[in-house]
């Protein structure tokens, strides 16, 4: 096989399987799972972890940690990509730090440009809700209408799609 063929059909086959998985953290999230768990398990077995490990590991993160609308959930998917593919497991390792730090915040500024914000509150234009609420909204048809959620689990999976291929 030509080598400019063999490339194009590896090309293909990347983009076919970021689209896949893309699609795949918009299924967990209609699913009912939360945005950092749609993100993070469409993602974690590329390291290892099995799909339900992956949900269990994120399941705190969802509706901006804890539901207290901090910083979103599915940045923090993100951001937990960006630990297995940077992070460092060395005592003091500074420069292994810096260059974790830069690479979020450089994942950051691009959630941010595509969706405006990266705290949850911010995205969904409410207010944080007092501490101590924690039951999650039911899933129904109004929920998916109202809320720019599904848009951005869509848009932090795709930026882990086209950073960490």
């Amino acid at each position: 096989m030509p080598l400019l063929v063999y490339l194009c059909k590896k090309i293909k086959m990347r983009e076919e399987e970021k689209e896949k998985r893309v699609k795949h953290a918009v299924e967990l999230f209609e699913k009912g799972f939360n945005c950092s768990q749609s993100v993070f398990a469409a993602f974690c077995d590329r390291y290892g972890y099995t799909e339900e490990q992956g949900l269990i590991l994120s399941a705190s993160f969802g509706g901006g940690i804890g539901r207290m609308r901090e910083t979103c959930g599915a940045a923090c998917g993100l951001f937990m990509i960006a630990s297995l593919e940077t992070g460092s497991s060395k005592p003091g390792d500074r420069e292994g730090k810096a260059r974790n730090y830069k690479v979020v915040q450089e994942l950051a500024q691009l959630f941010i440009a595509k969706n405006g914000a990266l705290r949850c509150a911010d995205l969904l234009g409410v207010e944080k809700p007092n501490m101590g609420d924690t039951n999650p909204e039911k899933r129904t048809s109004a929920y998916y209408k109202k809320r720019p959620c599904k848009k951005i689990v869509e848009d932090a999976a795709r930026i882990v799609a086209d950073t960490f291929e």
